[in-house]
């Protein structure tokens, strides 16, 4: 029987893995990156934030925190680090970064997917105004007569860094709900925050939009479960919605959930052409 020196030294090695960058912040990037540090990893991940949420839910992986410098900072990085391939798992709304991932992968020949979760659908009875942007919706409560006419109770699921544009509409009331603080100068004048993270079941937000007498909801089609509660609150409730679409996409690869980025990955992984770790 051979010696544990003896069946090591015959024993081959397991194989290299190739290293993959997840642009991460959305609930889909933590899926991404439990399902790539189980039992069968695909990869070998690292998970990028960038450090907006003090303390985020980090995984049990090799984790970066902060931006990476615009596309040449990117670029250097994914050089430097030796990254095989790039899922773009960032929120839908995070435009800058997909469009530095986009531009610094094509420059630097590293294979990129977009993982992005599908925006949410009106029904019937959903009364949505569709608008491209933040600054459009603000536009809108401060001159359509149909809600300038008297101040409304707005509540505001923006995020707390665009939140400036809504100044321009003092004269409603404000119920703004983030996970952290924004800044008290950039709010309107009349504003009720609520810090709070997700997920958030229809009970809660019905019981939150009758008690503040909410006339109107003012949201990013971020899609996903977890804040979808409040349209259905909405609906039920009769309240119009204005929705702010999302922005153009990055002409990339695109998978709508985690297990097509993970058939992505292994399809890539099989790729004789990925440097591997």
């Amino acid at each position: 029987m051979p010696s544990v020196s003896a069946y090591s030294a015959t024993t081959t090695p397991p194989p290299a893995r190739p290293r993959v960058l997840v642009l991460g912040g959305t609930t889909e990037a933590s899926t991404l990156c439990r399902r790539l540090t189980g039992t069968d990893p695909v990869c070998h991940a690292v998970l990028s934030l960038a450090g907006a949420t003090s303390q985020p839910h980090l995984p049990d992986m090799a984790t970066r925190v902060g931006g990476f410098g615009g596309v040449e900072g990117l670029l250097h990085w994914l050089h430097q680090n030796n990254i095989a391939a790039v899922v773009d798992a960032t929120h839908p709304f995070a435009a800058q970064m997909s469009l530095h991932a986009a531009v610094a992968c094509a420059r630097a020949g590293v294979p990129l997917l977009r993982l992005e979760r599908p925006g949410w659908m009106a029904t019937p009875q959903d009364q949505w105004q569709m608008v491209p942007s933040i600054a459009d919706a603000a536009r809108i409560l401060a001159h359509a007569s149909k809600w300038n006419s008297k101040p409304q109770s707005v509540f505001l699921t923006t995020g707390r860094k665009e939140t400036r544009p809504f100044l321009a509409a003092p004269q409603h009331h404000y119920l703004f709900r983030s996970i952290e603080q924004p800044d008290p100068a950039d709010l309107p004048p009349d504003t009720r925050v609520i810090l709070a993270r997700g997920p958030f079941d229809l009970n809660s937000e019905l019981d939150l939009m009758q008690e503040q007498k909410v006339t109107v909801l003012v949201t990013k089609n971020s899609g996903g479960t977890a804040t979808h509660a409040k349209l259905e609150a909405a609906r039920i409730m009769g309240i119009p919605v204005i929705m702010i679409a999302r922005p153009t996409p990055q002409n990339t690869p695109h998978a709508p959930n985690v297990t097509q980025a993970v058939a992505w990955l292994r399809g890539q992984c099989a790729s004789s052409t990925l440097r591997a770790v």
